[in-house]
């Protein structure tokens, strides 16, 4: 991602209005804006197969999945942050006239070569200070693994699934999430060394 001149802070609300008419993406974190790069193909099938899973799990009942066109906002004592995460599920989704969710229940992050540090790092951080999130979901693109931050009366712990046997069961959406359909069609290998995802 690349931001734009520190100089050119932007309030919440100047960033929705200009995200609206945007051709590219932009997360904001704190009034800096930063420019989301496309995704490679490997990276569209798991974050494609994931919403799939959740979509036909979740059909017909009150939590919802959204895809990476929807902003999740994060509310911080010292500054606001809002992010395309690569999935989520909402089950107290915002006003229909939102571009942003305020509620996720699960966040999913496909991790990538460019995007790793950002992810495990900020994201991370971020997404663990909503009070609604269950579950934080990081997917890796080179080998059947994923790695679960799940809340419990400790904090949130962490969790390792790995294999394409292995199922990732998430009772806070009344689903699951076999690692065989989330890699449904992928080839396993070293990412490109020109990795340009968001």
């Amino acid at each position: 991602m690349n931001a734009l001149k520190p100089t050119q802070l932007l309030s919440p609300a100047e960033y929705l209005a200009r995200e609206l008419d945007s051709p590219i993406k932009h997360e904001y974190v704190g009034g800096v804006v930063h420019a989301m790069s496309g995704a490679r193909t490997r990276h569209n099938r798991i974050a494609t197969s994931v919403l799939g899973t959740f979509r036909q799990s979740l059909k017909g009942r009150k939590c919802e999945p959204f895809n990476s066109d929807m902003k999740v906002r994060i509310q911080l004592p010292s500054h606001v942050r809002f992010y395309y995460p690569d999935a989520m599920v909402v089950c107290q989704p915002n006003p229909d006239d939102e571009a942003f969710q305020d509620h996720p229940k699960v966040i999913v992050e496909v991790l990538s070569r460019r995007t790793r540090r950002l992810d495990m790092g900020e994201k991370r951080e971020g997404y663990l200070r909503i009070a609604s999130l269950a579950v934080y979901l990081m997917v890796e693109q080179d080998e059947p693994t994923v790695v679960a931050y799940r809340r419990s009366d400790q904090g949130f712990e962490r969790k390792v699934y790995q294999g394409l046997e292995a199922v990732i069961e998430l009772p806070e959406i009344g689903c699951e999430l076999p690692l065989a359909e989330i890699y449904d069609r992928v080839e396993f290998g070293p990412e490109p060394e020109e990795d340009d995802e968001d």
